[in-house]
């Protein structure tokens, strides 16, 4: 007797099928269809539908030897692929804010911090590369990560915190861009007008998404090789010291006067809503977590990419420093110098020539403060949507997340306005505000990064987990020592102090509880310590 083919299909089959497919169109025409708010993904928000991903096409390995484990040598077609992620990712390094700080870092200590710039970003790249492995070993990124592990109030807490930090980066990305505008267009704009301008960036990035995530890594190339150009054409046109210049990276010195300068070198290295941020943004290529060689394969490219990106943005940042130590260090204008008034003190030191440096500055500063503002507006996305599992159209989640800055900064431009005095105010304490929130980013990374049920295999060995920590605790360390030089400085009144004590002690008894939750610290500092000494003494 002759058994059927595979292919074919049982008489008595056929009823079942049918009455299984009526039931499935009959539940399907019940059920409310989706709404044209919501993302197309079924169950959780991801970062990159399977659409919008890079292929990473593999054709030099035979299939014979692609296994789970195998790892493909390098290739240079491949690490273009992987080209990207960490571009957008340099641009928190580059913002108007940092080159507010690097331009008085410049005027007032000269090239003496040049050395504590390198260090900085070596410590900023050594977390962002934490926050890459995060993002493709897991398939996931940082926010969605935060929503599992923690409770929904500790959750909430986090999200809250991430916002503010992301809102307190955007006014100061918005009115750097908006100085700029006004620069360019010879006063013609005022800063709220800059600002209104700087606020289309969102559908200028919505524009660009449309076309897929290289086109939009295009544009920030175009960006960042704006910036280097005119700050590489002011580093050459102002010539300064080059003996000074390697001493200063070389030799590292720090003076009494200089300590806040310092402080604010490191402080604007670690960006809270950037290290969400490149979790996200390396899971645009499409790469398999379950395969672990495919996974070493692209942490080993992203690795490459990511120093190369941060190589690019230490000499921009190196050009900034190095013009204004040139022009203003040791004269009566370096300690009211900033961002608002740089330009026009630029123009006074060395005049207009055939392309006015006045110009090349605003250029320059134009370039930062977009660039920056779209990967804010792209940080924010991630991080409602990861944090609230928001399914949203990416249009509106963009809408959202961008009208929670520019209400505020429009606020402040029209309030702050008065003078200059009064935004540099203002900048200090959007710097507290962001310093406030760099714990609540730092310690679930290195958290999750070192725990075997979130990474696997890739968690972090002991020493570079103790390596990070050290790094995580020297920032925490420095920025807590800027928000007490500015809270002592500040401060005044008795109930306004007190209401700082108790905020105080509610921040920090939610570090704790997030260090304690995790295990981190006594795991790196003490347990490994203890669990030698108690085998020692076993034996």
């Amino acid at each position: 007797m002759n058994s059927p083919n595979r292919g074919e299909e049982s008489p008595k089959e056929e009823p079942d099928r049918d009455k299984d497919a009526a039931e499935e169109s009959e539940s399907k025409r019940l059920l409310p269809s989706q709404s044209p708010l919501l993302s197309s993904d079924d169950e959780n928000e991801v970062a990159f539908e399977s659409r919008e991903k890079v292929v990473i096409v593999d054709l030099e390995t035979p299939e014979s030897i692609l296994n789970v484990d195998y790892v493909p040598p390098f290739s240079w077609k491949k690490l273009w692929l992987f080209t990207g992620p960490g571009f957008l990712m340099s641009i928190a390094f580059l913002d108007p804010g940092n080159l507010e700080g690097d331009l008085q870092a410049g005027a007032i200590a000269g090239y003496s911090l040049l050395w504590l710039l390198m260090w900085a970003t070596v410590m900023g790249l050594l977390i962002q590369l934490l926050s890459a492995r995060v993002g493709v070993a897991t398939g996931r990124h940082l926010a969605e990560l935060c929503r599992e592990e923690y409770p929904t109030w500790a959750r909430l807490v986090l999200w809250f915190m991430a916002e503010l930090a992301l809102i307190g980066a955007d006014i100061q990305e918005v009115i750097g861009s908006a100085i700029a505008i006004q620069i360019l267009s010879n006063g013609a704009l005022p800063l709220w007008a800059g600002v209104l301008i700087t606020a289309s960036d969102c559908f200028v990035f919505l524009f660009l998404e449309n076309y897929g995530v290289r086109k939009l890594e295009a544009v920030f190339a175009v960006l960042i090789a704006t910036m280097a150009l005119a700050f590489a054409w002011m580093f050459g046109d102002t010539k300064p010291n080059g003996k000074e210049l390697l001493i200063g990276i070389l030799v590292p010195r720090l003076g009494s006067k200089t300590i806040r300068q310092a402080v604010g070198v490191v402080g604007c290295v670690i960006m809270p809503h950037n290290v969400f941020l490149h979790s996200a943004l390396v899971q645009s290529r499409d790469i398999d977590p379950k395969k672990r060689g495919r996974v070493q394969e692209a942490l080993n490219y992203y690795t490459i990419e990511s120093s190369v990106a941060l190589l690019v943005s230490f000499m921009i940042n190196l050009f900034v420093t190095t013009v204004f130590a040139k022009g203003f260090y040791g004269t009566k204008q370096a300690n009211n110098i900033g961002l608002v008034n740089a330009g026009q003190y630029l123009e006074e030191k060395y005049g207009g020539g055939l392309f006015p440096i006045l110009y090349i500055w605003g250029i320059g500063l134009l370039a930062a403060g977009q660039s920056s503002t779209i990967t804010g507006t792209y940080a924010g996305q991630f991080i409602m949507g990861g944090f609230l599992n928001l399914r949203l159209k990416k249009w509106l989640r963009a809408l959202i997340t961008r009208s929670f800055a520019i209400v505020p900064t429009i606020v402040v431009a029209l309030v702050f306005n008065t003078s200059e005095a009064s935004l540099d105010i203002l900048n200090e304490w959007l710097n507290v505000l962001q310093s406030i929130q760099i714990p609540f980013a730092l310690i679930p990374l290195l958290t999750l990064v070192s725990k075997e049920h979130v990474m696997g295999v890739f968690r972090i060995g002991p020493t570079l987990e103790k390596l990070a920590w050290t790094v995580a605790a020297l920032v925490i360390v420095i920025n807590g020592y800027l928000l007490l030089d500015f809270f002592v400085s500040e401060v005044e009144g008795l109930l306004f102090g007190l209401f700082i004590c108790i905020w105080t002690a509610a921040y920090i008894a939610f570090i704790v509880y997030l260090i304690s939750r995790g295990g981190a610290l006594p795991s790196t500092w003490f347990s490994i310590e203890l669990s030698k000494r108690f085998s020692a003494n076993g034996t």
